[in-house]
């Protein structure tokens, strides 16, 4: 008996499109890491990059529920002594919205080579416009 592994082909990759206006910062997160690791495709493998790209515009108009926006801290410490910094993820939406999203998918995607390869499919933009026309991306229902 022989099993099945399928091949990590560029060609067999699709484009979709994502609306984040009025979506949940959370519930959006999930549906795009489930595209972007494959888990959509009957061919899933979890050890091979089988996933489409991912295109979100609006990523300033994402919602949040309950006090998130005051209350939800992001940490990064420069490793420096006394070098703790902390932003709230209002102060994030207003600075860099498109982050804020970065963030939510790249905690649920898997860490080392294959999730870094998994995130580069993802591009977030702030407004409707973004550069990928020629790739003739597809709604994605989520």
């Amino acid at each position: 008996m022989n099993t099945y592994m399928p091949k990590a082909d560029v060609n067999g990759k699709k484009w979709y499109l994502v609306d984040a206006r009025d979506k949940t910062l959370g519930r959006l997160a999930v549906s795009i890491a489930t595209v972007l690791r494959g888990k959509r495709k009957p061919v899933f493998t979890p050890s091979i990059d089988t996933g489409d790209f991912v295109i979100v515009v609006n990523a300033e108009k994402i919602s949040c529920t309950g006090k998130k926006f005051t209350d939800k801290i992001y940490y990064h410490h420069s490793m420096y002594p006394n070098g703790l910094k902390a932003k709230p993820l209002g102060k994030l939406m207003e600075e860099r919205p498109e982050e804020a999203l970065k963030k939510a998918v790249w905690g649920m995607l898997p860490k080392g080579r294959l999730g870094r390869d998994m995130f580069k499919k993802l591009k977030v933009y702030t407004g409707d416009a973004h550069p990928h026309k020629a790739q003739m991306p597809v709604a994605l229902v989520s």
